[in-house]
């Protein structure tokens, strides 16, 4: 239970593993990032902040990053630490046998060197204006090698934890709770919360009505069908805001008939996203014609010249995009709708299926669970198919390179532009942070403009919070460190 020096925080879903370079999921990384800070660290905001590093410098050409180390780092055992350890922690980021899930997301660090005592120098293969936010990852934090070293994978088990951060775990009981308790040794002084509580509940309901009780002061999500109820009753409590994710239908460009981009535009033309938003889904989610979310382009959103168009006028230009495709009344169109298991899901597929009778067009449904679902999409086996993507990063890049054909068989749709590659590529390696956000808007204009994807909303993040808590900023990532959490005073 919440208590006067004692925070409790309710997860989604159990911890996974405690190695911050061998985990993924985001319950895990957010207990990981409550014991190991790196370089950087982000604030209560979600943005990147100076962590471990009192300061930073980048050269004119982007590919050269300088951290310079705060004085007298330790960890919470006491050991020393200064920049020798971060080559090291990159080496085994990168080593095989470590098998790290995130270590794609670091691809573009060419090499990691420390010069003297207190200086960490990263040099880049391209320039990368977001490097401060993937320094701020648990996988790249300060780990106790000193104890990996003695005991190997066993210093996970070891309570409380070696921690570079502002807590460390003082005890795990599975499918029940992990204790933090503060980090004696933390470069900031002792943490504002003496103990923080993460406590699992796999049931958003059940977490609601625990969190409702008093059985907690923080809930990371609650269920949809409870959204208005909580507006009307606790709107104090529940948070709904813009999240760092796009939800979409993958078209299956490889074959007919969604190989024509007539008829994937027709489709789209006839999807009633407002609608959708509003009232199938009704969590305050944002129509989307695009894939970037608007705080990712500066507001601005890359929206088809049809988007504002009425209704019968939309229908009309897609009538006739369908006929010059072969298709109308004498050759329906056909073809399987295909969604994971879920209500929203399925609402939102059955929503589809009747908007598009207008353009005479049969859509039938096929839902599985999740791991066949994303099985198909990655085999190719399916017409149109639910997706999205949620990001690891508050970049544009994040969202765009899913899509290209370098991509594989997570490029679901197909979707094979060189022009888009080109624009993509261009941006990445472009230093300047304005001309490289309009690179990454043209990219998403020309994905718009052929339409491999039916986007239909942006993501919101659902969570309730005590008003015993200070701290909390709603953000775009969803980031609510535990440091930054206070227990009110008034």
């Amino acid at each position: 239970m919440p208590g006067p020096d004692q925070i409790v925080r309710l997860s989604d879903s159990e911890i996974k593993g405690l190695d911050p370079q061998k985990i993924s999921d985001l319950s895990s990384l957010r207990v990981a990032a409550d014991q190991f800070e790196g370089l950087t660290r982000l604030d209560a905001a979600g943005n990147a902040e100076k962590g471990l590093a009192e300061s930073w410098s980048v050269t004119e050409d982007g590919l050269r990053w300088t951290f310079r180390l705060r004085d007298g780092l330790q960890f919470s055992d006491g050991t020393a630490f200064d920049s020798a350890l971060f080559p090291r922690i990159w080496d085994r980021l990168q080593a095989p046998e470590t098998a790290s899930p995130t270590k794609a997301l670091f691809d573009n660090i060419a090499a990691v060197t420390a010069e003297g005592s207190r200086s960490v120098v990263l040099t880049l293969k391209a320039p990368a204006p977001s490097l401060a936010f993937s320094l701020a990852h648990p996988a790249m934090a300060a780990l106790p090698l000193h104890r990996i070293d003695d005991v190997g994978d066993k210093w996970t088990s070891e309570r409380p934890m070696v921690a570079s951060g502002p807590y460390q775990l003082a005890a795990w009981l599975l499918n029940d709770h992990a204790r933090m308790t503060r980090n004696p040794e933390w470069h900031d002084g002792p943490a504002p919360t003496a103990t923080i509580i993460w406590k699992p509940m796999d049931d958003s309901l059940s977490a609601m009505r625990l969190f409702l009780s008093g059985g907690a002061d923080i809930a990371a999500d609650y269920p949809a069908s409870r959204h208005q109820w909580l507006m009307d009753n606790h709107p104090d409590l529940a948070h709904s805001v813009p999240y760092l994710g796009s939800y979409y239908f993958a078209f299956n460009t490889r074959k007919a008939p969604f190989d024509d981009t007539r008829v994937r535009t027709a489709l789209s033309m006839a999807a009633e996203r407002q609608w959708i938003a509003e009232k199938v889904i009704g969590i305050g989610n944002i129509p989307a014609w695009n894939l970037l979310p608007p705080e990712l382009t500066g507001g601005i959103s890359a929206k088809p010249i049809w988007a504002d168009w009425d209704r019968e006028r939309r229908l009309a230009t897609a009538r006739q995009l369908l006929n010059e495709a072969g298709y109308g009344p004498a050759n329906p169109l056909t073809f399987e709708i295909r969604f994971n298991s879920s209500a929203e899901h399925r609402r939102v597929s059955v929503a589809l299926a009747a908007m598009w009778k207008d353009l005479n067009v049969k859509a039938s449904l096929f839902n599985s669970e999740a791991a066949l679902h994303f099985a198909a999409l990655r085999q190719h086996d399916f017409a149109l198919a639910r997706s999205g993507w949620i990001a690891d990063l508050p970049v544009p890049e994040n969202f765009l390179t899913v899509h290209q054909i370098a991509n594989g068989a997570g490029n679901y749709s197909g979707y094979d532009n060189p022009d888009y590659d080109a624009l993509v590529a261009k941006a990445i390696t472009t230093a300047d942070p304005n001309q490289r956000n309009s690179l990454m808007r043209q990219a998403d204009e020309t994905l718009v403009a052929d339409m491999p994807i039916l986007p239909l909303y942006f993501y919101v993040t659902r969570s309730l919070v005590s008003n015993r808590i200070d701290g909390w900023q709603d953000n775009i990532s969803n980031v609510h460190p535990s440091r930054t959490l206070r227990i009110s005073t008034e």
